[in-house]
């Protein structure tokens, strides 16, 4: 099986700025070589039967994707509308700024399949293509983001996969997202 780190990943993982909240100590091609000559500890499915999760412990100093939100913490949260590409229409995301996370015991590497990767418009010379990354305390998927989930299930045309939304799954998301927030370095 062979694995490419997608522009789209690439572009999200390994940032120009080098930000803290990226992917560290390792380059895109040492990343991409690494889930290619590593054997996952486990691999688990994902939302859709195109996209599977490769666990890997944390070979680097990347820390936490998420926080917990405490009354200690609350203060330090910020929103805006953000888009992730050009191409897409700006969502309300939120993250706190001015919380340092612990150093991650995992990496979780999302990947989406060739097949799907090229009904999304992108060709890939590879099995699998990275999609995304989670950087997390214990071996699990972290529930994805429900305006993701929304994104989804408004296609490709949106930024999204074209995946019906699951109601069971957005609830359990809303809880997830409702007590943890992700991070930024202060500016």
């Amino acid at each position: 099986m062979s694995i490419v780190l997608t522009p789209f990943a690439r572009a999200r993982l390994f940032p120009k700025d080098r930000r803290l909240n990226a992917i560290q100590d390792a380059t895109a091609e040492s990343f991409e070589r690494y889930i290619n000559d590593n054997v996952p500890l486990k691999v688990l499915d994902g939302y859709a039967p195109f996209c599977k999760l490769h666990v890997h412990r944390n070979w680097t100093s990347t820390r936490c994707l998420t926080v917990p939100i405490t009354d200690d913490n609350r203060h330090l949260l910020r929103s805006a509308y953000e888009a992730r590409t050009k191409a897409e229409l700006p969502v309300l995301v939120r993250w706190f700024e001015g919380v340092e996370p612990p150093i991650a015991n995992y990496m979780i590497v999302i990947l989406y399949s060739r097949e799907q990767m090229l009904k999304e418009g992108d060709t890939i010379d590879a099995d699998w293509g990275v999609v995304g990354c989670m950087y997390t305390e214990a071996p699990e998927e972290i529930p994805m983001a429900p305006i993701t989930m929304m994104r989804n299930a408004l296609g490709v045309d949106e930024g999204g996969s074209g995946v019906a939304m699951d109601r069971e799954a957005y609830r359990q998301a809303v809880a997830f997202w409702e007590s943890n927030a992700n991070w930024r370095p202060k500016k």
